[in-house]
């Protein structure tokens, strides 16, 4: 499930309902009401009136928004479908059913629910998926899903006693890999020739740690690719450096890995050339 235009669309008097339900100083209840109805410039200098929406960039927005959606989402489902257990971060959510018919119930429900609430759900990324594995063999339209940078499917894994079973189970989506070799590009590594090895890793090694922190609780190899083209960037920038051939270049990166695994944060974790 994806709410279209969450921080655009929230109802500010009912915002303020939920925001009643925590705060009882006036002070604060005024100054949040204030800031919500503030206009806004837009690029071609026009004053423009607020009347939804939480402002783009305000500290508070999420905090707003998450505020609203817990009474119109998450207590909502506890009282209407307390059988169905879900997962929500911000206007994404997850809802867990029985059955397709349990689903297309919780889905019609779930419509009406945000008209109500003067949202609308996001009639592309809201669908009903079957979770496809070796004890789900139907055929169904949706397999898989993404959520919070993963992509949920059938993925071959293996069982206590080594048997090889097609699991539903996360891993990194392509989209999340796409984003984080742009950024890698973007740095425009091969360039920096001016620089030793130790001074790229210490810039780069906070950006890889963070990422694989995140991404290799489920599924690790499937990031051995993007891992991969990292080190080639590794690659043109020892080939620049040293005005080598492609194959020299190759080498020396991974003799550098062999003597100093501790360099990069990716070496650390087993991804060598």
């Amino acid at each position: 499930m994806r709410i279209k235009g969450l921080f655009d669309n929230i109802d500010h008097e009912l915002l303020m309902k939920a925001v009643d339900m925590h705060a009882e100083e006036r002070w604060i209840k005024l100054y949040i009401l204030r800031w919500l109805k503030a206009p806004f410039v837009n690029e071609n200098g026009e004053t423009v009136e607020r009347t939804s929406g939480t402002p783009q960039g305000g500290v508070i927005s999420p905090l707003l928004a998450n505020l609203f959606m817990h009474y119109a989402f998450d207590v909502w489902m506890k009282r209407i479908f307390p059988e169905c257990p879900f997962e929500r971060f911000a206007d994404d959510a997850v809802i867990h059913c029985k059955t397709e018919q349990d689903a297309m119930e919780v889905l019609e429900r779930l419509d009406q629910r945000m008209k109500e609430s003067k949202l609308e759900l996001h009639p592309d990324k809201t669908r009903i998926v079957y979770c496809k594995d070796s004890n789900r063999k139907k055929e169904h339209p949706n397999t898989s899903f993404d959520f919070l940078g993963f992509t949920f499917c059938g993925r071959r894994a293996r069982t206590k006693d080594g048997k090889l079973w097609r699991s539903f189970q996360p891993a990194v989506s392509r989209k999340s890999h796409k984003s984080f070799r742009e950024k890698i590009k973007a740095l425009r590594i091969h360039r920096r020739t001016g620089e030793d090895i130790e001074s790229i890793a210490k810039e780069l090694n906070p950006i890889v740690r963070g990422w694989l922190n995140y991404f290799t609780a489920f599924y690790k190899s499937g990031m051995a690719y993007t891992m991969d083209c990292l080190n080639w960037r590794f690659c043109r920038w020892a080939k620049r450096k040293y005005k080598a051939k492609t194959t020299t270049a190759w080498e020396w990166i991974k003799a550098k890995a062999r003597d100093r695994p501790e360099l990069f944060a990716h070496w650390q974790m087993g991804w060598l050339p």
